[in-house]
Protein backbone atom coordinates (compact mmCIF):
# COMPACT_ATOMS: atom_id res chain seq x y z
CA UNK A 1 0.00 0.00 0.00
CA UNK A 2 1.87 3.23 -0.98
CA UNK A 3 1.76 6.24 1.31
CA UNK A 4 -1.21 7.99 -0.35
CA UNK A 5 -2.99 5.46 -0.42
CA UNK A 6 -2.51 4.81 3.21
CA UNK A 7 -3.36 8.19 4.02
CA UNK A 8 -6.75 8.04 2.71
CA UNK A 9 -7.58 5.35 4.09
CA UNK A 10 -6.58 6.53 7.60
CA UNK A 11 -8.76 9.56 5.90
CA UNK A 12 -11.46 7.43 5.39
CA UNK A 13 -11.86 5.84 9.09
CA UNK A 14 -11.29 9.06 10.37
CA UNK A 15 -14.08 10.37 8.57
CA UNK A 16 -16.49 7.37 9.03
CA UNK A 17 -15.79 7.29 12.65
CA UNK A 18 -16.81 11.18 13.20
CA UNK A 19 -20.22 10.76 11.31
CA UNK A 20 -20.61 7.45 14.11
CA UNK A 21 -20.14 9.91 16.77
CA UNK A 22 -22.31 12.74 15.27
CA UNK A 23 -18.61 14.61 14.87
CA UNK A 24 -19.05 16.86 11.95
CA UNK A 25 -16.22 16.19 9.80
CA UNK A 26 -13.94 19.54 9.13
CA UNK A 27 -12.85 19.26 5.24
CA UNK A 28 -9.77 21.36 3.64
CA UNK A 29 -9.55 23.33 0.57
CA UNK A 30 -7.72 25.73 -1.79
CA UNK A 31 -9.58 28.48 -3.69
CA UNK A 32 -7.91 31.12 -6.06
CA UNK A 33 -8.84 34.99 -4.26
CA UNK A 34 -6.89 38.35 -5.12
CA UNK A 35 -4.04 36.28 -7.17
CA UNK A 36 -3.15 33.87 -3.57
CA UNK A 37 -3.99 29.98 -3.35
CA UNK A 38 -6.05 30.56 -0.44
CA UNK A 39 -6.02 27.27 2.12
CA UNK A 40 -8.95 27.13 4.35
CA UNK A 41 -10.44 24.74 6.77
CA UNK A 42 -14.38 24.45 6.20
CA UNK A 43 -17.37 22.07 8.12
CA UNK A 44 -21.38 22.27 8.55
CA UNK A 45 -23.69 22.62 6.28
CA UNK A 46 -23.51 25.09 3.38
CA UNK A 47 -26.47 26.72 3.89
CA UNK A 48 -26.50 27.33 7.41
CA UNK A 49 -25.30 30.67 8.56
CA UNK A 50 -21.54 31.79 8.29
CA UNK A 51 -19.21 32.18 11.34
CA UNK A 52 -15.79 33.20 9.96
CA UNK A 53 -12.88 32.73 11.88
CA UNK A 54 -9.50 34.28 11.72
CA UNK A 55 -6.43 33.71 12.89
CA UNK A 56 -3.30 35.86 14.62
CA UNK A 57 0.09 35.72 14.87
CA UNK A 58 1.90 33.46 14.42
CA UNK A 59 -0.71 30.40 13.85
CA UNK A 60 -3.12 29.55 11.30
CA UNK A 61 -6.47 28.14 10.64
CA UNK A 62 -4.52 25.01 12.71
CA UNK A 63 -6.00 27.30 15.89
CA UNK A 64 -9.63 26.15 15.12
CA UNK A 65 -9.19 22.27 14.95
CA UNK A 66 -11.15 22.16 17.80
CA UNK A 67 -13.10 24.57 17.63
CA UNK A 68 -14.74 24.17 14.58
CA UNK A 69 -16.63 20.66 14.97
CA UNK A 70 -18.07 22.01 18.01
CA UNK A 71 -19.52 25.07 15.77
CA UNK A 72 -20.23 23.03 12.57
CA UNK A 73 -23.50 21.58 13.89
CA UNK A 74 -25.49 25.00 13.93
CA UNK A 75 -22.92 27.20 11.49
CA UNK A 76 -21.07 26.98 8.29
CA UNK A 77 -17.50 27.65 9.45
CA UNK A 78 -14.82 28.77 7.17
CA UNK A 79 -11.37 29.21 8.77
CA UNK A 80 -9.14 30.73 6.05
CA UNK A 81 -4.99 31.17 6.84
CA UNK A 82 -3.76 34.60 5.74
CA UNK A 83 -1.34 35.23 3.31
CA UNK A 84 1.79 34.53 4.84
CA UNK A 85 0.97 31.93 7.56
CA UNK A 86 0.00 28.70 7.63
CA UNK A 87 -0.63 27.01 4.07
CA UNK A 88 -1.52 29.75 2.00
CA UNK A 89 -0.16 29.99 -1.03
CA UNK A 90 1.48 33.36 -2.59
CA UNK A 91 3.71 32.76 -5.78
CA UNK A 92 6.82 34.88 -6.02
CA UNK A 93 5.45 36.41 -9.19
CA UNK A 94 2.67 37.76 -7.62
CA UNK A 95 4.57 40.34 -5.62
CA UNK A 96 2.25 40.46 -2.74
CA UNK A 97 3.02 43.16 -0.35
CA UNK A 98 2.33 41.85 2.86
CA UNK A 99 0.32 45.06 5.01
CA UNK A 100 -3.03 44.70 6.72
CA UNK A 101 -4.88 46.48 4.26
CA UNK A 102 -3.42 43.87 1.72
CA UNK A 103 -4.53 41.03 4.15
CA UNK A 104 -8.18 42.40 4.38
CA UNK A 105 -8.61 42.78 0.98
CA UNK A 106 -7.56 38.86 0.45
CA UNK A 107 -10.07 37.69 2.56
CA UNK A 108 -12.70 40.11 1.46
CA UNK A 109 -11.58 38.75 -2.36
CA UNK A 110 -12.01 34.72 -0.56
CA UNK A 111 -15.65 35.62 0.81
CA UNK A 112 -16.83 36.61 -2.34
CA UNK A 113 -14.62 33.58 -4.27
CA UNK A 114 -17.03 31.57 -1.97
CA UNK A 115 -19.97 33.87 -2.35
CA UNK A 116 -20.31 34.42 0.94
CA UNK A 117 -21.94 37.60 1.48
CA UNK A 118 -22.94 37.30 5.12
CA UNK A 119 -21.05 35.87 7.99
CA UNK A 120 -20.26 36.06 11.81
CA UNK A 121 -16.50 36.84 12.69
CA UNK A 122 -14.80 35.26 15.41
CA UNK A 123 -11.36 37.39 15.13
CA UNK A 124 -8.47 36.50 17.47
CA UNK A 125 -4.82 39.04 17.02
CA UNK A 126 -4.13 39.66 13.90
CA UNK A 127 -7.50 39.14 12.43
CA UNK A 128 -8.92 41.28 14.97
CA UNK A 129 -7.48 44.15 12.18
CA UNK A 130 -8.33 42.04 9.01
CA UNK A 131 -11.74 41.73 10.39
CA UNK A 132 -12.76 45.16 11.00
CA UNK A 133 -11.15 46.00 8.21
CA UNK A 134 -13.80 43.91 6.30
CA UNK A 135 -16.63 45.23 9.06
CA UNK A 136 -16.20 48.89 8.10
CA UNK A 137 -15.55 48.04 4.46
CA UNK A 138 -18.93 45.56 4.50
CA UNK A 139 -20.76 46.66 7.81
CA UNK A 140 -23.93 45.08 6.11
CA UNK A 141 -22.31 41.76 5.25
CA UNK A 142 -21.41 40.86 9.78
CA UNK A 143 -23.98 39.75 10.97
CA UNK A 144 -22.13 40.00 14.80
CA UNK A 145 -18.49 39.75 16.13
CA UNK A 146 -16.95 37.32 18.45
CA UNK A 147 -13.17 38.69 19.91
CA UNK A 148 -11.14 36.58 21.45
CA UNK A 149 -7.85 39.20 22.32
CA UNK A 150 -8.92 40.80 19.09
CA UNK A 151 -7.74 44.49 20.14
CA UNK A 152 -9.37 47.66 18.93
CA UNK A 153 -8.17 50.10 21.50
CA UNK A 154 -5.10 51.68 22.73
CA UNK A 155 -5.39 50.80 26.44
CA UNK A 156 -5.83 47.38 24.89
CA UNK A 157 -1.54 47.32 24.31
CA UNK A 158 0.25 45.46 26.75
CA UNK A 159 3.58 46.49 27.68
CA UNK A 160 4.52 43.24 25.29
CA UNK A 161 4.32 45.41 22.67
CA UNK A 162 7.18 47.20 23.66
CA UNK A 163 10.30 46.34 21.44
CA UNK A 164 7.40 46.53 17.97
CA UNK A 165 6.52 50.08 19.43
CA UNK A 166 10.01 51.03 19.27
CA UNK A 167 10.36 49.39 15.64
CA UNK A 168 7.44 51.87 14.70
CA UNK A 169 9.06 55.11 16.00
CA UNK A 170 12.13 53.98 15.02
CA UNK A 171 12.27 51.34 12.09
CA UNK A 172 16.19 50.92 11.69
CA UNK A 173 18.01 47.61 10.74
CA UNK A 174 19.03 47.20 14.88
CA UNK A 175 15.32 47.26 15.91
CA UNK A 176 14.12 44.81 13.45
CA UNK A 177 16.76 42.37 14.28
CA UNK A 178 16.23 42.86 18.06
CA UNK A 179 12.82 41.45 16.99
CA UNK A 180 13.79 38.98 14.61
CA UNK A 181 16.11 37.64 17.74
CA UNK A 182 13.50 37.70 20.78
CA UNK A 183 10.23 36.90 19.12
CA UNK A 184 11.11 35.28 15.72
CA UNK A 185 12.16 32.40 17.47
CA UNK A 186 10.95 28.63 18.93
CA UNK A 187 11.12 30.13 22.32
CA UNK A 188 9.22 33.14 21.56
CA UNK A 189 6.75 31.47 19.89
CA UNK A 190 5.81 28.44 22.86
CA UNK A 191 5.89 31.42 25.26
CA UNK A 192 3.18 33.21 23.40
CA UNK A 193 1.16 29.59 24.10
CA UNK A 194 1.93 29.15 27.74
CA UNK A 195 2.60 32.48 28.99
CA UNK A 196 -0.08 33.18 31.78
CA UNK A 197 -1.46 29.59 31.26
CA UNK A 198 -1.93 27.95 34.52
CA UNK A 199 -0.46 24.75 33.85
CA UNK A 200 2.03 25.15 30.61
CA UNK A 201 2.50 21.41 29.88
CA UNK A 202 -1.35 21.60 29.16
CA UNK A 203 -0.63 23.23 25.28
CA UNK A 204 -0.08 20.31 22.61
CA UNK A 205 3.05 21.36 21.82
CA UNK A 206 2.18 20.82 18.05
CA UNK A 207 0.81 24.13 18.27
CA UNK A 208 4.05 26.09 18.56
CA UNK A 209 6.28 23.67 16.88
CA UNK A 210 3.99 23.81 14.01
CA UNK A 211 4.14 27.81 13.92
CA UNK A 212 8.00 27.72 14.31
CA UNK A 213 8.34 25.37 11.49
CA UNK A 214 6.30 27.42 9.34
CA UNK A 215 8.05 30.33 10.46
CA UNK A 216 11.62 29.06 9.40
CA UNK A 217 10.16 28.87 5.59
CA UNK A 218 12.71 30.97 3.53
CA UNK A 219 12.08 34.79 3.62
CA UNK A 220 8.64 34.02 5.97
CA UNK A 221 10.59 35.93 8.67
CA UNK A 222 10.83 39.55 6.79
CA UNK A 223 7.27 38.83 5.87
CA UNK A 224 6.25 38.43 9.86
CA UNK A 225 9.18 41.90 10.27
CA UNK A 226 6.93 43.41 7.78
CA UNK A 227 3.78 42.94 9.36
CA UNK A 228 5.49 44.11 12.68
CA UNK A 229 6.07 47.44 11.53
CA UNK A 230 2.91 47.66 9.51
CA UNK A 231 0.45 47.11 12.62
CA UNK A 232 0.98 50.78 13.53
CA UNK A 233 -1.60 51.00 10.81
CA UNK A 234 -4.31 49.17 12.53
CA UNK A 235 -3.61 51.52 15.75
CA UNK A 236 -4.45 54.91 13.66
CA UNK A 237 -7.62 52.68 12.44
CA UNK A 238 -8.78 52.24 15.97
CA UNK A 239 -10.81 55.28 15.37
CA UNK A 240 -12.31 54.27 12.10
CA UNK A 241 -13.20 50.56 14.02
CA UNK A 242 -14.74 52.43 16.70
CA UNK A 243 -16.80 54.95 14.87
CA UNK A 244 -17.95 51.41 13.16
CA UNK A 245 -19.13 50.19 16.19
CA UNK A 246 -21.01 52.87 17.12
CA UNK A 247 -23.09 53.47 13.88
CA UNK A 248 -23.77 49.82 12.96
CA UNK A 249 -23.77 48.79 16.81
CA UNK A 250 -23.10 44.93 15.71
CA UNK A 251 -24.16 42.04 18.42
CA UNK A 252 -20.49 41.78 19.88
CA UNK A 253 -18.73 39.21 22.48
CA UNK A 254 -15.31 40.02 23.55
CA UNK A 255 -13.80 36.47 25.21
CA UNK A 256 -10.46 36.90 26.82
CA UNK A 257 -7.33 35.38 28.55
CA UNK A 258 -7.27 37.77 31.03
CA UNK A 259 -3.19 36.80 31.46
CA UNK A 260 -2.69 37.99 27.92
CA UNK A 261 0.41 39.99 27.91
CA UNK A 262 -0.24 41.61 24.16
CA UNK A 263 -3.83 42.56 24.82
CA UNK A 264 -4.60 42.89 28.05
CA UNK A 265 -7.99 43.05 29.38
CA UNK A 266 -8.84 46.86 29.58
CA UNK A 267 -8.70 46.17 25.61
CA UNK A 268 -12.31 43.87 26.53
CA UNK A 269 -13.85 46.47 28.69
CA UNK A 270 -12.91 49.09 26.29
CA UNK A 271 -15.76 47.71 23.79
CA UNK A 272 -18.27 48.62 25.87
CA UNK A 273 -17.43 52.17 25.55
CA UNK A 274 -18.91 52.24 22.12
CA UNK A 275 -20.96 48.97 22.02
CA UNK A 276 -23.08 49.61 26.22
CA UNK A 277 -24.34 46.15 25.00
CA UNK A 278 -21.21 43.82 24.58
CA UNK A 279 -21.11 40.93 26.19
CA UNK A 280 -17.91 40.66 27.80
CA UNK A 281 -16.21 37.53 29.46
CA UNK A 282 -12.82 36.98 30.83
CA UNK A 283 -11.07 33.33 30.94
CA UNK A 284 -7.82 32.55 33.54
CA UNK A 285 -5.56 31.75 30.67
CA UNK A 286 -3.34 33.51 28.31
CA UNK A 287 -2.62 34.79 24.66
CA UNK A 288 -4.25 31.24 23.05
CA UNK A 289 -7.52 30.91 25.06
CA UNK A 290 -8.87 29.12 22.82
CA UNK A 291 -5.77 26.22 23.74
CA UNK A 292 -7.18 26.05 26.97
CA UNK A 293 -10.89 26.67 27.09
CA UNK A 294 -12.14 25.79 23.96
CA UNK A 295 -15.34 23.96 25.67
CA UNK A 296 -16.03 27.71 27.29
CA UNK A 297 -15.51 29.75 24.17
CA UNK A 298 -17.99 27.53 21.95
CA UNK A 299 -20.25 27.38 24.70
CA UNK A 300 -20.11 31.02 24.73
CA UNK A 301 -20.55 31.32 21.37
CA UNK A 302 -23.47 29.24 20.43
CA UNK A 303 -25.08 30.89 23.51
CA UNK A 304 -24.36 35.02 22.31
CA UNK A 305 -24.97 33.79 18.53
CA UNK A 306 -28.33 32.14 19.45
CA UNK A 307 -29.61 34.77 21.74
CA UNK A 308 -28.71 37.27 18.84
CA UNK A 309 -31.22 34.60 16.47
CA UNK A 310 -27.75 33.47 14.69
CA UNK A 311 -28.80 30.11 14.03
CA UNK A 312 -30.39 27.43 17.21
CA UNK A 313 -30.14 28.64 20.60
CA UNK A 314 -28.93 26.25 23.13
CA UNK A 315 -30.92 28.21 26.00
Amino acid sequence: MTGATLRAVKGAVSNEEDAQFGVPTTSIHRIEADGVQVFYRAAGAVDAPVVLLLHGFPTSSFMFRELIPRLADDYRVIAPDLPGFGFTDVSPERNYSYSFDRLAFTIDAFTQALKINRYAIYVFDYGAPTGFRLAITHPERVTAIVSQNGNAYEEGLGNAWGPIRKYWAEPTPENRAILRQSILTAGGTRWQYTHGVANPESVPPETYTLDTALLERPGNKEIQLDLFLDYASNVKLYPKFQEYFRKSKPPFLAIWGKNDPFFIPAGADAFRKDLPNAQVQFLDTGHFAIETHVVEIATAIKDFLGANGIGASKT
